[in-house]
């Protein structure tokens, strides 16, 4: 889609499970900054959310994350911070995409939640540096400010209220979780038995 070096974005978390929310995010980014690629990072361990909660086994959410990606345009699991191990940085992934090709640019799409706090990630500087921030908002919702600093582009998507604890919490209880996840990530769910609990068809 680009003429000089690859426009690639990169949209981490935890995907636990990923949802239709997440896809529709990743969609409308990669139309909206006309983006070759969307790479869905599966972190390793959050250090946003060490001890917050139980998190899914990494590489059953990468097998989540793969198989709700697979057949859409643009957009593709990666596996680079499973594979790199430890604590999941930005800074690491984003330095690890340069290095394996310079000409690409970069940009990291957050929602507006998670923007707010960039001044407390891990190296924020070389963050800022390497890549072009994107912050995702809803219809409706008040536009969040760039902290002192920083700059970011502004893409809005489509309200979907969609939560992955919610979505958890289904699972155990047995209740639909037809339309907020596509069918190959329910299978996923079912076929490794993951949230304790088997999803009925």
């Amino acid at each position: 889609m680009s003429d000089g070096g690859e426009r690639l974005g990169i949209f981490g978390g935890t995907f636990d499970p990923p949802h239709v929310g997440h896809l529709v995010t990743a969609v409308n980014v990669r139309h909206e900054m006309r983006l070759d690629r969307v790479l869905l990072v599966v972190n390793h361990q959050p250090w946003q959310k060490l001890g917050t909660r139980e998190i899914s086994d990494a590489e059953d959410r990468y097998a989540m994350v793969a198989a709700a990606v697979e057949g859409v345009e643009g957009l593709e699991a990666s596996r680079i911070e499973i594979d790199r191990g430890g604590l999941s940085y930005t800074a690491d992934t984003l330095r690890t995409l340069l290095d394996e090709d310079p000409t690409r640019e970069l940009f990291v799409i957050l929602g507006s939640d998670a923007a707010v706090g960039l001044p407390t990630w891990e190296r924020a500087d070389e963050v800022r540096e390497m890549a072009t921030i994107v912050v995702v908002e809803r219809p409706g919702t008040r536009e969040a400010t760039p902290p002192p600093g920083w700059s970011w582009i502004q893409v809005e998507v489509p309200r979907l209220e969609v939560s992955s604890t919610d979505l958890r919490a289904r699972v155990v209880d047995g209740r639909p979780l037809d339309y907020l996840l596509t069918p190959e990530v329910i299978e996923t769910i079912r076929q490794r038995g993951l949230y304790g609990a088997q999803v009925t068809a």
